[in-house]
């Protein structure tokens, strides 16, 4: 995965650009009190092919809102986003989502679970011959072989997230955008699913924008880190995270750089945090 260099603005060199966000205000609509809610304001990112981005901020600053902007499910209210150098018009193969509380089909084995995206883009656009081996190759890459036939009430809460990882990498799209894809699961499934996730992605290249809450996880995970601050959503900061990969086969956590510069981040939201914090006492 590349380590972009940062200009003032976040933004990397233009050359192998994934992702564009200029100007980038977006929100909701609050249909009973008619009245628009900004989530971003004026966010400028660019992502660069096969980085590794971490969205860190308080709880409703708007990182949902960004990848939901970048997945084609939210249009902006201003500013502009492109995906491989197109405007974003709607959902696309070439983006995938991973989301916090797995999203599967109770009434479907794993197999079929995975094999949903392929049913989305249509009949005949793929053959079982196509559609069979690249799911048992991500079913064996998410380390679920012989759960072919499981249903997802037989399985761990990690193991259901690995299903949602390879939902998502099926399909193999250029982008993955995973919404705090560990929230659900205990703490030691978090740690072994953030090696896993690792060891996955340096394998198949795709772009990543990982939203989480945790500064560790971010910190262990990202290439950059992005700071978003209280609603509405702006960028404070893109942190540079310069530790050696492939990072599941060592101790991260112990390379005497991560306490600063957790402690770099964590003074970053600190102020933010306790401004969420009043928001929600206020509202």
């Amino acid at each position: 995965m590349a380590t972009a260099a940062k200009s003032a603005d976040g933004a990397t060199s233009t050359n192998g650009v994934a992702i564009v966000a200029e100007n980038l205000t977006a929100g909701y609509q609050k249909l009973k009190e008619k009245v628009r809610l900004t989530a971003l304001a004026d966010i400028s990112l660019t992502v660069r092919k096969s980085e590794f981005i971490a969205l860190v901020g308080p709880s409703g600053c708007g990182k949902t809102t960004f990848i939901n902007v970048v997945a084609g499910l939210l249009p902006p209210w201003s500013g502009t986003v492109t995906v491989n150098g197109e405007p974003i018009t709607g959902p696309g193969p070439d983006r995938a989502m991973v989301f916090q509380n797995y999203a599967l089909m109770p009434w479907r084995t794993v197999e079929e679970n995975i094999k949903l995206p392929f049913e989305f883009q249509g009949k005949g656009r793929y053959s079982e011959e196509e559609i069979n081996p690249r799911v048992s190759h991500y079913i064996e890459l998410v380390g679920l072989a012989g759960f072919e036939r499981s249903f997802p009430y037989e399985l761990s809460g990690g193991m259901l997230q690995r299903v949602g990882i390879a939902r998502a990498l099926v399909a193999e799209p250029d982008i993955l955008l995973a919404d705090e894809p560990f929230a659900a699961v205990d703490a030691m499934s978090r740690e072994a699913m953030q090696g896993e996730l690792e060891r996955i992605i340096e394998k198949t290249g795709q772009t990543v924008i990982f939203i989480t809450h945790s500064i560790e996880e971010a910190l262990i995970l990202a290439d950059r880190v992005a700071v978003i601050s209280y609603r509405p959503g702006r960028l404070r900061e893109i942190v540079d995270v310069t530790f050696e990969r492939p990072r599941y086969s060592y101790d991260v956590k112990a390379d005497p750089r991560f306490a600063p510069l957790r402690e770099h981040v964590w003074g970053l939201l600190r102020a933010e945090a306790l401004g969420a914090t009043r928001g929600e006492l206020e509202t």
